[in-house]
């Protein structure tokens, strides 16, 4: 059975559910996936900045205004959870993984189904702008021999989960042509920040431990994104009372080789980057032979981005890729 879970306490809900009284003037945001890396930052930034956040989980912490949802997908009884929300930033997903394509089936229920069922859902409540965080997977893993990925490429995905994402925001698209909410899609690459999962915290710990790193030799340019100009953009985008459906692909600042990125890293850890150099030909046989295409494009290939789109309604990186890799490199207890 969910609950609402109101400073602390937890009102359980019956057949018919409860509607939260609503006892500040604030606005309230929902987020989903709050929780997870990215959510915990993003709602620390929507606190600081005014909002009620009221955080959707699957297991109750006791930390704030919770709503246990269970699983998202198409069936999540979103009633309680919407109720008097002015906006939604959702983030939760099904994550890109090894051997996805033995779980197609869940990141249909999670990432597509879930997602337009919490946004029709929304959309009925008369919630005003719908914040989808989706992947710059959607366009390819690399932009080797092309121009820049802009928000006009035609969609392009790789992996299911990739096709996943891309699903949604097709969907998106279609929901927003029948009604009056704002809905943005942002394209992120890799988020790093303290807590980051995934390659990130691979390479972090690489580096940490002084381990000797192959690519020295790589010359390619790639777009990363801290999980601070992350939060920064939706922010901004909750601030504007828009209409209609936006895409807007989001990077920091600089957009650095693999080597050069692992040696600011490794400068903000406190440590010596150990890079020497293999050829490329070389390091690509091995991926192939280890099955590890992902690795191979995230390491070797570029993935450039044109960001003039968000720039032009006025944001910009709240702060540079030295001062990102620094704060994702403290203590994820301490940022969490």
């Amino acid at each position: 059975m969910s609950g609402l879970i109101l400073r602390g306490r937890v009102a359980k809900l019956s057949n018919e559910t409860r509607v939260p009284v609503l006892t500040e003037s604030r606005p309230i945001v929902l987020v989903t996936g709050a929780n997870g890396f990215v959510g915990r930052h993003v709602v620390r930034a929507l606190a600081r900045q005014g909002w009620t956040v009221r955080r959707a989980v699957r297991s109750a912490s006791g930390n704030g205004d919770e709503v246990l949802i269970g699983s998202v997908g198409p069936a999540t009884d979103w009633r309680a959870a919407l109720a008097g929300v002015q906006a939604v930033v959702h983030l939760a997903a099904h994550v890109h993984r090894p051997n996805e394509e033995r779980e197609v089936e869940l990141y249909r229920a999670v990432n597509i189904e879930g997602t337009l069922h919490l946004a029709r859902r929304a959309a009925e409540a008369g919630v005003r702008h719908f914040i989808f965080v989706s992947s710059v997977l959607v366009l390819g893993r690399s932009s080797d021999g092309r121009a820049p990925f802009t928000e006009n490429h035609n969609l392009t995905p790789r992996g299911v989960y990739g096709s996943s994402k891309a699903a949604a925001e097709t969907g998106l698209q279609a929901l927003a042509r029948d009604g009056g909410m704002c809905i943005t899609v942002i394209r992120p690459p890799l988020i790093y920040g303290a807590g980051a999962r995934g390659n990130f915290q691979l390479l972090a710990r690489a580096v940490k431990l002084g381990l000797p790193l192959p690519f020295a030799a790589v010359r390619n340019h790639r777009a990363v994104l801290s999980v601070q100009n992350l939060a920064s953009f939706i922010l901004q985008r909750l601030s504007r009372a828009e209409t209609g459906f936006e895409i807007f692909l989001l990077a920091d600042e600089e957009q650095v080789s693999t080597p050069e990125f692992i040696r600011r890293l490794a400068k903000a850890a406190g440590a010596r980057s150990r890079l020497f150099p293999l050829p490329t030909a070389l390091l690509s046989a091995v991926f192939r032979i280890v099955r590890q295409q992902d690795s191979h494009d995230s390491l070797l290939g570029s993935l450039e981005l044109d960001v003039s789109k968000a720039a032009a309604t006025g944001w910009r990186p709240q702060i540079g890729l030295d001062e990102g890799l620094r704060l994702a490199m403290t203590d994820p207890a301490e940022d969490a």
